[in-house]
């Protein structure tokens, strides 16, 4: 396969042109056009070695300054950031955890430069449904605080939860049935009776 014309600096461009800090190596070869993906990677790893993109994980590149968050659903995908992580942003655990908790089809703790990804295994059916996530720009799936309080609920028998004034009764009863479990059903009519 021959490479196309694009030189060097035009994948390093268009790296820092996309709103988007992590990249596959399918990303950047739709961001350039260059079809020779064995040329694409020896372009890459150069601008890794002269420090102009980054390699925080194998098979995955970013710019200097990248986003942990978008990192974390790019490792596994498909995933959203819920559970801990999001519900100490909504104020309903005080607690502090430096880990960025994630939800995806398998349970792996991974630490990238100094940050630990902390993912935990859903359900399929449940893992794919969008109700209760929202999808940012830079490719970050991450959950609502009631998505988030159900899906701790439902992976944890036992938790405890500081503050749930925060959430929104109506929405957490209107995602509840996604989860199937007659279980997390009572455990939420014991913590958010209507």
């Amino acid at each position: 396969m021959f490479s196309s014309p694009n030189s060097n600096i035009d994948i390093v461009l268009a790296i820092y042109q996309d709103i988007r800090t992590i990249f596959r190596l399918n990303d950047i070869a739709m961001l350039t056009g260059e079809t020779n993906f064995q040329s694409l990677s020896q372009k890459l790893n150069y601008h890794v070695r002269t420090g102009k993109v980054q390699n925080p994980r194998k098979g995955i590149y970013a710019k200097p300054a990248y986003n942990a968050e978008e990192l974390a659903c790019t490792i596994y995908t498909p995933s959203y950031i819920s559970l801990e992580y999001v519900l100490q942003k909504a104020g309903i655990v005080f607690q502090f955890d430096s880990r960025i908790s994630v939800v995806s089809y398998l349970s792996r703790s991974i630490e990238v430069e100094n940050k630990t990804y902390f993912y935990r295994k859903m359900k399929g059916e449940i893992l794919v449904n969008t109700a209760g996530i929202i999808r940012q720009n830079n490719q970050v799936n991450i959950a609502t605080a009631e998505r988030a309080f159900l899906d701790v609920l439902y992976l944890t028998a036992e938790s405890y939860f500081d503050n749930l004034n925060p959430l929104n009764k109506d929405i957490v009863y209107k995602i509840l049935p996604l989860y199937q479990s007659k279980t997390l059903t009572v455990r939420v009519n014991k913590l958010l009776p209507k």
